[in-house]
């Protein structure tokens, strides 16, 4: 099954630890699920959820699929416009069985956010996590 996920950078440093755990949570959970040969990780591993749910997912013995939109988006998106996250994002929805999003609930704050991915995401079953009473 691929799970593809998307979530707010920037965290906070306690609302990070809680996002971890989390994400921990529900990658053990899938992978009870599908097995762990039957999981795969969909992403734009760009840092924070992007990545920790992708080694959440390796560490449980699935697999990843990149998807990378722009060329310098793992080393610190500057050169990427908010029109490649946005393509990125509706490539990896595409991709997935299911979407983990890590979002706030909050409107997208700008094109390509984790809200948008969300929109486009109507018809794929999407499990947001998020820490009860937790702000970016």
């Amino acid at each position: 099954m691929r799970i593809g996920v998307t979530g707010h950078r920037g965290l906070p440093g306690s609302v990070e630890t809680a996002v971890r755990a989390l994400l921990a949570d529900e990658a053990e959970r899938q992978a009870a699920v599908c097995g762990s040969d039957g999981l795969v990780a969909v992403s734009c591993p760009a840092d924070r959820p992007d990545s920790w749910w992708a080694d959440l997912v390796l560490a449980a013995g699935g697999r990843l699929e990149a998807v990378v939109p722009a060329d310098d988006h793992r080393t610190g998106l500057t050169g990427s416009t908010p029109q490649a996250h946005q393509a990125g994002s509706e490539i990896l929805v595409g991709l997935c069985h299911a979407l983990v999003a890590v979002w706030d609930g909050l409107p997208a704050r700008g094109c390509g956010g984790t809200a948008d991915a969300v929109a486009h995401g109507t018809g794929t079953p999407v499990t947001v996590l998020w820490p009860e009473g937790a702000a970016r």
